[in-house]
C-alpha cells in the first residue's frame, strides 16, 4: 500500500498527511472544516490528502454532520480493515496469536501449547497460527502488513536471535526474526514478552497513563517491563528487565545461575515446585501447591510465604532503582489472589515507601496488548508519517474489553 502523498522527500506535504491522520484517528468521524481547525491546515490541502486517502481505501466516509447552524458537511473516519497486524505472544508452555485492525481491535485469536522442539519448529508454529488466525477471521493475508512477536529473553537486533530464553531451544543459536519473515512474507519486529505487557497495560490496562510504571510477570520464568519517564526502558543491550538474574534467591554464582538466573531458579514454576518436594517428599503442580495453601496445608502455606517474600525483594530492588508509581503483577503464577496479598504484606515489612501492588486486569492478553499497540504505532506511522519529524500518529485509544484476562 503505497499512497501518492507518501513521499518521504516532499515534507511539507507528509506532514499534511500526518496531521489529518492524526485527526481522523483521534477523532472521527470528523468534517474537512474540524480537520481543518484542529490542524491549521488549509481547506484545499485537507480536501486532496481526504481524496487520496480516501482513493487509496485508508479512510471512508460515514455520513454528513447534523445539529449544526448551516450546510450539514460529510464526515470521514479510519478503514479499520485496512491493514492488519499479527500479535504474537510466544511463552515457554504456550502459544497465543491474534489479528488485530487498524483501531485495536481483535478480530480472531488461536492459542495451544508451544511445540516442545523449539527452533525452527516454534516459528513455524507462529506462521501456521498467524495464517490461522487470518483465516478465521476471513481477511485476505495480503493485507497483514506486519508480525509484532513477543518472547521471553532478549532479542538480538543484528542477528534476529533470541538470547536468555532457556525454556525455549534452539532461539538463541538461530535468526528468529528472518525465519519469521520468510514464513509469513511481513515485516517482523521482536519484543520481549515482559516489555509488551507493560506496553499494554500502559495503553489499556491498570497503568494507562503512569509515567512511572513496572510490570512483573511470574510463571514459568521472571522478568520485569519498566516504563521510566513515560518510555520502555531498555538498557545497553535490551535485557532491562531481566529480573531473572537478580543475585539472590539461589547461589548467582553455581553454573545453573548463569544459565537461567539466581532468582528464578526459587521464585518461578520449578522452583516452587522444588521448594514444595524438599518439604513433603511428593511432587505437585504449582496451581495444586497454592490451592493447597488456600485451604490451610501447612508445607503450602511456607512455599507461599517464601515465594511472596523473594518476590517482595525483586519488586524492592525495583522501587529502589526506578521508583515506579505502580507494579502490576501478571503471569500464570503472579496473578493469583493469595500470593498478591502475600506480596503486599512481605513488601511492607521490607521496604519503607511500597508502590502500589495491582494484579494484572489484561493477564494473558497483557503481551497480546503490547504487541497490537507496538504493531499499531509502527503501522500508522510507517503508512501516514514516513520521514517527518515529529509525525509519528499517536496510538488510538481502545476497547480494553477483549483484552481482559481469559481463563487459562
Amino acid at each position: 500500500m503505497e499512497l501518492p502523498l507518501a513521499d518521504p522527500s516532499n515534507l511539507s506535504r507528509q506532514m499534511s498527511l500526518s496531521l489529518t491522520m492524526q485527526a481522523i484517528v483521534h477523532c472521527g468521524p470528523i468534517s474537512r472544516a474540524s480537520i481543518a481547525k484542529q490542524t491549521g491546515l488549509s481547506k484545499q490541502t485537507i480536501s486532496e490528502v481526504v481524496r487520496l486517502l480516501e482513493e487509496d481505501g485508508l479512510i471512508r466516509e460515514t455520513g454528513r454532520t447534523s445539529g449544526h447552524v448551516g450546510r450539514s458537511a460529510v464526515t470521514y473516519e479510519l478503514v479499520p480493515e485496512a491493514a492488519f497486524v499479527g500479535a504474537v505472544d510466544l511463552g515457554g508452555t504456550k502459544l497465543r496469536v491474534a489479528l488485530v485492525d487498524l483501531v485495536g481491535r481483535i478480530l480472531a485469536e488461536a492459542v495451544e501449547p508451544t511445540v516442545k522442539t523449539g527452533g525452527a519448529a516454534v516459528t513455524a508454529q507462529i506462521g501456521r497460527l498467524v495464517r490461522q488466525v487470518a483465516a478465521q477471521a476471513g481477511v485476505d493475508f495480503a493485507r497483514v502488513r506486519l508480525l509484532v512477536a513477543g518472547c521471553p529473553g532478549v532479542p538480538d537486533a543484528d542477528s534476529g536471535s533470541v538470547q536468555f530464553a532457556p525454556n525455549i531451544p534452539g532461539l538463541d543459536t538461530m535468526d528468529v526474526r528472518g525465519a519469521l519473515g520468510a514464513e509469513l512474507g511481513v515485516e517482523v519486529v521482536l519484543e520481549n514478552d515482559v516489555n509488551l505487557a507493560v506496553l499494554g497495560e500502559h495503553w489499556i490496562g491498570c497503568g494507562a497513563g503512569l509515567d512511572q510504571l513496572a510490570y512483573v510477570a511470574l510463571g514459568t520464568g521472571i522478568g520485569a517491563g519498566l516504563i521510566v519517564n513515560g518510555a520502555l526502558l531498555r538498557g545497553a543491550g535490551g535485557a532491562a528487565g531481566e529480573l531473572g538474574y537478580l543475585p539472590f534467591g539461589a547461589d548467582p554464582f553455581e553454573p545453573e545461575s548463569l544459565r537461567v538466573g539466581a532468582l528464578e531458579r526459587v521464585v518461578a514454576t520449578q522452583g516452587i515446585r522444588d521448594h514444595y518436594r524438599r518439604l513433603t517428599g511428593q511432587e505437585r503442580s504449582v496451581p495444586d501447591i497454592f490451592s493447597a495453601a488456600e485451604t490451610g496445608e501447612a508445607a503450602a502455606q511456607e512455599v507461599l510465604r517464601a515465594t511472596a517474600r523473594t518476590l517482595a525483594r525483586a519488586v524492592a530492588a525495583i522501587a529502589a532503582i526506578s521508583n515506579p508509581e505502580m507494579v502490576i503483577i501478571g503471569g500464570s503464577i503472579g496473578a493469583r489472589p493469595s500470593l498478591i496479598a502475600a506480596l503486599r504484606r512481605e513488601l511492607a515489612a521490607c521496604f519503607p515507601a511500597p508502590p502500589r501492588i495491582e494484579p494484572s486486569p489484561l493477564g494473558n492478553h497483557a503481551a497480546l496488548a503490547g504487541a497490537a499497540a507496538v504493531g499499531l504505532t509502527h503501522l500508522h506511522t510507517a503508512l501516514f508519517a514516513q520521514g517527518v519529524p515529529g509525525g509519528a500518529i499517536a496510538l488510538p485509544a481502545a476497547d480494553p474489553a477483549p483484552y481482559r484476562a481469559v481463563a487459562p
